[in-house]
């Protein structure tokens, strides 16, 4: 399968999932931003100061939440005496942060998230309640997103359905696909989400999309006991440039948290490989969902229910 076009772009979906990240360009920007300063020993007040702007502009731009102007470029390199050669790179970071995203026309309201995953070396995703994002089906996130609380207008439905099947793509891409670990809960393939039909066709897309060189799925089975993890949902996000710092991305029911800081990185990659240790290897995952089909499909009852798991709309998307 490994030269082949998986999933294709289902009916009504648009756009396209491409290399390349503005989120990225300006994080790694602000990263060698910061490093220059701290080089220096210079706080942020100090810089401020010499460029006569307010400390957040320039904490902003270190951090990448904010881009970066041909002048701020400019008036930062003059003052920590950049090379002519580094001087280029800076400003082509800039320049590549400005840039429009494919993600954008879909009005995505986790659009950090995506920046960041649409150029990530290795994707580790551990999940309670779902299939994770980038292995659903249209009609199984539909439901999820139909369940939403508060629930939203049918074009918003379709717009957080479209935006994730396009996500997809960066499994099949041509250049440098990404990584993808998953670890789940058993209960993930019993609970009947959307309609038996739904899941029956989810269950046979995982089976699929697990034969992927790049995709290791992994089911942890009930009888593995308490979990190492208190959380419903977290991800990994790992990249290839040393200068580009791992993100956790952690969902709330009110907000969501993007972690950068080394040791708490340290703490969720720790857990997500105590997760593994207690899931099931890819092969036997494969032969419990291959079982489930053959069997028709999910079990009612055990810890299962019968739908989606309500919530709201930043919680339901990766």
């Amino acid at each position: 399968m490994a030269g082949e076009t998986f999933a294709p772009i289902e009916s009504g979906v648009i756009g396209m999932a491409g290399t390349g990240s503005p989120t990225v360009r300006r994080r790694e920007l602000g990263a060698l931003l910061r490093k220059l300063r701290t080089d220096r020993n210079w706080t942020v007040d100090y810089v401020a100061q010499q460029l006569l702007c307010s400390p957040s502009k320039i904490s902003r731009m270190e951090t990448g939440h904010r881009g970066a102007r041909a002048r701020d470029i400019r008036d930062l390199c003059d003052l920590y005496g950049v090379d002519h050669e580094q001087r280029l790179h800076l400003a082509e970071l800039a320049s590549e942060g400005k840039q429009r995203a494919w993600w954008q026309p879909l009005g995505l309201p986790y659009s950090t998230y995506v920046g960041l995953e649409a150029e990530a070396s290795c994707i580790s995703d551990y999940g309670l309640g779902y299939i994770p994002g980038l292995l659903q089906t249209a009609d199984y996130a539909r439901a999820i997103v139909k369940a939403a609380v508060p629930p939203w207008v049918p074009e918003i439905v379709e717009q957080r359905v479209n935006g994730r099947m396009i996500r997809q793509q960066i499994l099949t891409r041509l250049q440098n696909p990404p990584r993808f670990q998953a670890v789940v809960d058993e209960s993930v393939l019993h609970r009947v989400v959307g309609s038996p039909e739904v899941m029956s066709a989810q269950l046979t897309r995982l089976l699929e999309v697990s034969e992927l060189p790049n995709v290791d799925l992994r089911v942890i089975p009930y009888e593995a006991g308490a979990l190492p993890a208190g959380n419903n949902k977290f991800i990994i996000v790992t990249f290839t440039q040393p200068t580009v710092p791992d993100v956790v991305f952690v969902e709330g029911l009110t907000g969501d948290l993007y972690l950068e800081d080394a040791q708490d990185v340290e703490v969720y990659n720790a857990t997500f490989w105590a997760l593994s240790e207690l899931a099931a290897s890819t092969e036997q995952t494969r032969a419990m969902i291959a079982s489930m089909i053959a069997a028709g499909g999910p079990t009612s009852g055990l810890a299962a229910g019968s739908g989606p798991l309500p919530g709201n709309q930043v919680q339901q998307f990766a």
